[in-house]
């Protein structure tokens, strides 16, 4: 069983939030620098509203802040979120190579000998 700091409503934002490529995207874009609502529309063809609602995805996965600056709603990308879900998925790929190597050693073992009859 692969233990997890993330709880599992926690793991299902983060993957539902990453299975989006526009909001996979915007993460990219807010992880390089903080970039506004505003910015993060105009890149996109697609309403403010239908962006907005990507990033409140986003937000909901603790993937990004939000933070106002005067009239702006800037955008940050979480790192240490992002880490979180790293280790999760490190914990998985460590249960599939120990199971690799299980199976190594049965394939260096060879088969058994046959029963003499």
């Amino acid at each position: 069983m692969v233990v997890s700091e993330l709880s599992g409503q926690d793991v299902n934002r983060i993957f539902r939030a990453l299975a989006d490529s526009t909001r996979r995207d915007i993460l990219r874009r807010t992880l390089v620098m903080d970039v506004s609502v505003s910015q993060l529309a105009d890149s996109y063809v697609m309403s403010f509203a239908a962006v907005q609602k990507h990033v409140a995805v986003l937000e909901d996965a603790r993937l990004v802040t939000k933070e106002a600056r005067g009239r702006e709603r800037m955008v940050r990308g979480n790192l240490d979120r992002i880490r979180q879900a790293q280790r999760l998925l490190d914990r998985f790929e460590e249960v599939w190579r120990a199971r690799i190597d299980r199976l190594d050693i049965l394939l260096a073992e060879g088969d058994p000998a046959p029963p003499e009859t």
